[in-house]
């Protein structure tokens, strides 16, 4: 029996098991480019241990690599293998599931945004607990999204969006103005996904003078 909090699952691929973040390949070897998102994961699984407000979970790809992802994962979190044909159907299931098991709100969120602050995650997951939205949306710079939650069940709204472009947030929009949902917008963040992204990632931990560790030491030692 899951407590019941809001669930927060991290979409995750199981480094190692699987290629992870090829469009930083022309500037990573492909190793690098998979330690770079293991402490990407790793950070962010960290970050969410903190979080007494939620129940956490990690959504994981490929299913194969559930012994993998469980070495890795904290003892609290609990492992769920994606399923679906794309990104949307894996999203929907994972947000169905966990609210039919009772949770007041489920949310997924990316594993790319390693200074996403976790403020953020908090404020969505009220949002949800308190009936004050019915759909919450964390939007990336790219025009995707780095977090969504969701009280009720809602496979319309994956339906027909065309993941890993720019249109991914303002057509979901459009599918929750036309379904009538009420929506809490999140601040804006940014993933890493490209060269142009990291070196961005690199200048706010050195502006800021800390970060997330394992990410903080591998980009460092990058740039070094």
């Amino acid at each position: 029996m899951h407590s019941l909090k809001p669930a927060v699952a991290v979409m995750a691929k199981v480094p190692g098991a699987t290629a992870v973040k090829s469009r930083l390949h022309p500037s990573l070897t492909a190793e690098q480019a998979t330690e770079l998102y293991r402490c990407f994961l790793l950070d962010r699984l960290d970050a969410l241990t903190g979080l007494a407000q939620i129940a956490p979970a990690v959504a994981f790809t490929p299913p194969s690599a559930r012994a993998r992802m469980a070495e890795l994962a904290p003892r609290e979190f609990r492992l769920i293998a994606q399923r679906g044909a794309d990104l949307g159907a894996r999203l929907s299931n994972l947000l169905t599931g966990l609210l039919r098991d009772g949770h007041p709100g489920a949310i997924a969120i990316d594993s790319d945004s390693p200074t996403l602050p976790m403020d953020y995650v908090v404020e969505g997951a009220r949002a949800l607990e308190n009936d004050a939205a019915d759909l919450v949306l964390g939007p990336c710079d790219d025009g995707g999204y780095y977090f969504v939650g969701l009280r009720a069940p809602r496979p319309a709204l994956f339906e027909g969006i065309p993941w890993s472009t720019a249109d991914v947030l303002r057509l979901t929009l459009e599918k929750a103005r036309r379904l009538g949902l009420r929506l809490h917008l999140l601040p804006q963040w940014f993933d890493v996904d490209t060269e142009s992204d990291l070196r961005r990632l690199h200048e706010q931990m050195v502006t800021a003078g800390a970060g997330p560790p394992r990410t903080v030491a591998f980009v460092r030692a990058l740039y070094s």
